[in-house]
């Protein structure tokens, strides 16, 4: 049987665990991502949690095929260094990958993480059967993993994907701070004059809060024009949401077929197939191991 480990990191918290050839994760952990701590620290951390998680199941790591890595980004790939991830500014320019090998002994491939969840989702989601998808996740941020011609599109330095900063308006606005889940927050509280949840601010449009019904809905027409964009520059054939704002549903599903079905320049980009992703749980931690268990 072949095993690799998968970690995520991420800016609340380290996912890890084992994951077999098949996609089972086998066992799992996760610790707090500790901020106040030097990076070289929290690798420590992570390195021997991994061991001890190995132990526990009797799991021998010399056996393991390699060590899969989703981080934030940007990143650069080639070097295996975080380089400005803005919810890890004590990791800028930390070695990531030469930390892990030296205190784990096999070898490490490191992605940004929403390139990887789109390798996860190639492998056991929502694209396999896509030869030519986009993996978009709308979270905390926006990011995105592309799949092309049958393989990962990741860019010179592995940050191809950064669709979240593309600009939506001439004001030079980035996609992410109109659509994202925190963007919705945001603008949910100024309207609002208290603080509100994302998920809050959904559920007030869904039981016919006028204020939030229309925030909602421009939040689902600049997720429409994104997608838009994606679709006129790169042709695929698919899109696949995930993320926390993903879990509203049909009613954003609805809403972005809808635009795309407008807005798309080729009428086959008007036809693009938009459907939710398949992987919400586990889905960094499978999209990790999926560097070492998936050709890409």
């Amino acid at each position: 049987m072949s095993i690799a480990v998968g970690i995520d990191i991420g800016g609340t918290k380290v996912a890890y665990g084992f994951v077999d050839e098949q996609g089972n994760v086998l066992a799992k952990g996760s610790i707090k991502t500790d901020l106040s701590a030097e990076p070289a620290e929290m690798i420590t951390r992570i390195a021997d949690a991994v061991k001890e998680l190995a132990n526990k199941n009797e799991l021998s790591m010399d056996t393991m095929k390699g060590i899969g890595v989703g981080a934030p980004g940007p990143l650069d790939t080639k070097k295996g260094q975080l380089t400005c991830p803005p919810n890890l500014k004590s990791w800028w320019g930390f070695p990531v990958v030469e930390a892990l090998e030296a205190q784990l002994p096999l070898p490490v491939t490191m992605e940004n993480d929403a390139t990887a969840a789109a390798l996860a989702e190639k492998w056991l989601g929502a694209a396999k059967d896509s030869e030519h998808f986009i993996f978009i996740t709308i979270s905390t941020g926006i990011g995105a993993g592309i799949y092309m011609h049958g393989k990962l599109l990741t860019g010179s330095t592995g940050n191809a994907g950064d669709a979240g900063f593309m600009i939506v308006d001439r004001a030079g606005t980035p996609w992410e701070l109109v659509a994202s889940g925190t963007a919705v927050a945001k603008q949910a509280s100024e309207l609002l004059g208290r603080d509100v949840t994302s998920k809050e601010a959904f559920d007030l449009a869904a039981s016919g809060d006028p204020q939030m019904a229309e925030l909602v809905n421009q939040v689902f027409n600049c997720i429409g024009m994104g997608c838009v964009s994606l679709i006129n520059i790169l042709d695929p054939n698919k899109i696949v949401i995930g993320g926390g704002v993903s879990q509203v549903g049909e009613p954003l599903f609805a809403a972005v077929r809808n635009y795309v079905s407008k807005n798309a320049l080729n009428p086959s980009g008007r036809q693009t197939v938009i459907v939710p992703a398949e992987l919400e749980q586990d889905a960094g931690l499978i999209g990790a191991a999926a560097l070492v268990q998936v050709e890409y």
